[in-house]
């Protein structure tokens, strides 16, 4: 009997990932296509083998998705593997995709990178409305924890995002023990990247390392912890950024070569808000992202004036003339 014909006992894992994929799908319209990015591994299987059920409840057509890096050997069993249980869960269409890794930098940026440029040809290419990943809470806590020992600044701590152009993250208030329950409950075998146990990679360390040790030394609860900041410094973020774009609009002087800044009004924002002004404008403008550092500089012709000359950043100048900051290329 096909795996799409079972009927499982309901069980609180299944129910969960049910739910959270019904929420992430039940905005699209009746007929459009989905796709899940399948390992084989338990959160994405634990994805795929829900989104196969909610899809078919929504009236919306589900497929899958397996890129292949080529880091291991076997590798490309493994994918095969993937897609097997993708067919038998009745999605449909099943690409299988295989990508060269970049062997400069970081290999877990590198396999990230080709991985989300597969996943959004064949979104192209399927006309898809949606690709759905598989990662979950405890993805999620990593992330932050990364980003909050590497120094990395606010945007690290927002974590991943639920939902970022086509991709769309249903799991991430799913913890991990939930998705690998769920596919026991449903009969499903699981694929074990090795990479997620190879402590050579620091998610590997973070993951079996760090944070239990955390959970031991704080009392646990320290993933939810995690994941909680990040939600509260994203929605603060985004209200700053909305902030920043309206005061954009009345502080911006268009000029031949650049712009100009308004300083009174620079000046009556509070330093978050004004420095994110100063970024957006450099931004929309000049294309270039200014470091905190460089904003601060800028910032100072504003609140430190003293005559002091004009400020030399990446392809443009700043200078204070009067009551305005102009920015022109350099």
């Amino acid at each position: 009997m096909p795996a799409s014909d079972r009927r499982p006992r309901l069980t609180p894992a299944v129910a969960d990932v049910r739910r959270a994929v019904r929420e992430a799908i039940d905005d699209l319209p009746e007929g459009a296509l989905v796709l899940v990015a399948l390992s084989g591994g338990p959160d994405s299987l634990a994805l795929a083998a829900a989104t196969a059920f909610e899809a078919q409840r929504s009236g919306v057509r589900a497929g899958a998705v397996v890129v292949d890096h080529g880091l291991q050997p076997g590798s490309a069993d493994a994918a095969e593997r993937a897609a097997e249980q993708a067919r038998a869960l009745a999605l449909e269409p099943v690409r299988v995709v295989p990508v060269q890794v970049a062997p400069d930098g970081s290999p877990e940026a590198a396999a990230r990178q080709a991985r989300y440029a597969a996943l959004l040809q064949v979104r192209k290419q399927e006309g898809a409305a949606a690709v759905l990943l598989g990662h979950t809470l405890d993805d999620q806590a990593e992330t932050v924890l990364i980003g909050l020992a590497r120094g990395s600044g606010p945007e690290s701590l927002w974590g991943m995002h639920p939902r970022i152009g086509f991709l769309r993250r249903p799991l991430l208030q799913v913890r991990r023990a939930t998705t690998h329950q769920s596919c026991r409950d449903l009969g499903l075998e699981v694929w074990s990247d090795p990479h997620n146990d190879d402590e050579r990679f620091l998610r590997a360390r973070v993951r079996h390392r760090v944070l239990p040790m955390l959970d031991e030394v704080l009392g646990g609860g320290v993933a939810l912890a995690l994941t909680r900041t990040a939600d509260t410094l994203r929605e603060d973020a985004e209200a700053l950024a909305h902030f920043a774009q309206e005061q954009v609009v009345d502080l911006v002087e268009h000029a031949e070569g650049g712009l100009s800044l308004d300083v009174g009004g620079l000046e009556s924002n509070p330093p978050a808000l004004r420095q994110r002004i100063i970024r957006l404008a450099v931004q929309s403008e000049f294309h270039v992202a200014l470091t905190r550092q460089q904003t601060l500089e800028v910032s100072r012709l504003v609140t430190d004036w003293h005559g002091q000359g004009p400020i030399h950043l990446p392809g443009i100048r700043v200078a204070r003339e009067g009551r305005r900051l102009v920015f022109v290329a350099a």
